[in-house]
C-alpha cells in the first residue's frame, strides 16, 4: 500500500477571530507514504520550508505520531512506514506547517485503514494543536470557523469571496507559538474585548460577500499588539499597510504578514526589504490522498 497526501498551508486567526478563524492557501506539504512490513525510514526534502535540518527522522516525527495515534484511535495496527516529506511551508512562520503535519499524518492513517475521512478527524488534529483552526483549514480547505463546545472542537467550511487575493510577507525569522501565547495577557479590557466581537463579526460578512469591509473587518485589539514585541518588523508592516488602506494582519503566532488584498499587489510606498512577499490563492480543496 502506499499513497500521496497532499495538504494546504493555513493562515489563522484573520485579524479578529483569535483561534477562531483560518483559511487555506496554495501552497503545500506533499508526503509519500508507504506502508512496509516492519520499521520507520523518513526521508525529509527542503521544497522551500526554510531549512529541514531539524526536523526528526524518527518517532517524534510529527506526521509519524499522527499517525501511530489515529491508527491506535482507528483500531488498526500501526505498520511499519516508508515517508518521503517534500515540505514547502516554512516553519515557524505562522502559517500551519504542525497542522499541515498532524492533519497529513491523520489522513495517511485513515487512508492505512481505508476509512474515509469524519469529523472525528477534527477532534483528533485539533486536540494535537489545542484549537481548531489551522488544522480545520487543512482539512477542509477555503475559510473555516472554529469553536469548542465542552471538550469537542468543530468546525464549519465557508466561501471565500473569490475575488480575495491573499499576499504572503514571509520573512527569515522565526516565531514560537508557545512563545507568543506566554506573552498574552490573562485578561483584556471589556472594551477591547467587546471590540473584537463585533469586527470578527463584521470579517465574515467581508471575507464571504462584502470585499469593501475587508480593512475594519480584520482589525485586532486582542492579540497582535500583546505580541508585537515578538516581531516587530512584522507589526510595522501591518501598520504600514494598514495605513495604505491593505487589509493585513499577523498570520497565526507569526512573524508572516497576511495582506488580503484584490489585486495582489503590495503598496509601493510600503517596505517589505527583509520579506519574501508571494501571491498564494485560496485552497478550496483541503487535504487530498491519492493512491500511487
Amino acid at each position: 500500500m502506499s499513497f500521496r497526501v497532499t495538504v494546504p498551508a493555513s493562515s489563522a486567526n484573520l485579524g479578529p477571530g483569535f483561534d477562531a478563524f483560518g483559511l487555506a492557501l496554495g501552497l503545500y506539504d506533499v508526503v509519500d507514504v508507504e506502508v512496509t512490513e516492519q520499521g520507520l525510514d523518513i526521508d525529509v526534502i527542503d521544497a522551500g520550508a526554510g531549512g529541514v535540518e531539524d526536523v526528526p527522522r524518527d518517532e517524534s516525527h510529527l506526521v509519524v505520531r499522527a499517525i501511530r495515534r489515529t491508527c491506535e484511535h482507528l483500531g488498526v495496527k500501526t505498520p511499519g512506514l516508508r515517508l518521503v516529506c517534500r515540505n514547502a511551508i516554512p516553519h515557524a512562520r505562522g502559517l500551519g506547517s504542525s497542522a499541515a503535519a498532524v492533519v497529513t499524518g491523520i489522513a495517511a492513517a485513515y487512508a492505512i485503514a481505508e476509512v474515509p475521512l469524519n469529523d472525528d478527524a477534527l477532534q483528533l488534529a485539533a486536540e494535537f494543536e489545542g484549537h481548531a483552526d489551522n488544522v480545520a483549514a487543512s482539512l477542509y480547505g477555503g475559510l473555516v470557523l472554529a469553536w469548542t463546545e465542552g471538550k469537542r472542537f468543530h468546525a464549519e467550511r465557508l466561501t471565500a469571496h473569490p475575488s480575495i487575493r491573499p499576499l504572503l510577507a514571509v520573512p527569515a525569522v522565526r516565531s514560537s507559538t508557545e512563545a507568543t501565547r506566554g506573552l498574552l495577557p490573562g485578561h483584556v479590557p471589556h472594551v477591547d474585548a467587546a471590540f473584537n466581537v463585533g469586527r470578527a463579526a463584521l470579517a465574515v460578512l467581508a471575507l464571504t460577500e462584502r470585499t469593501d469591509l475587508l480593512l475594519p473587518g480584520s482589525e485586532d485589539r486582542l492579540h497582535q499588539d500583546y505580541r508585537s514585541s515578538a516581531y516587530p518588523e512584522s507589526a510595522r508592516l501591518v501598520r504600514e499597510l494598514r495605513a495604505s488602506g491593505v487589509a493585513a494582519s499577523i498570520s497565526g503566532a507569526g512573524p508572516t504578514v497576511l495582506a488580503l488584498t484584490l489585486e495582489g499587489i503590495m503598496p509601493r510606498t510600503v517596505g517589505v526589504e527583509g520579506f519574501d512577499v508571494t501571491e498564494l490563492p485560496v485552497d478550496t480543496r483541503g487535504v487530498q490522498v491519492a493512491a500511487q
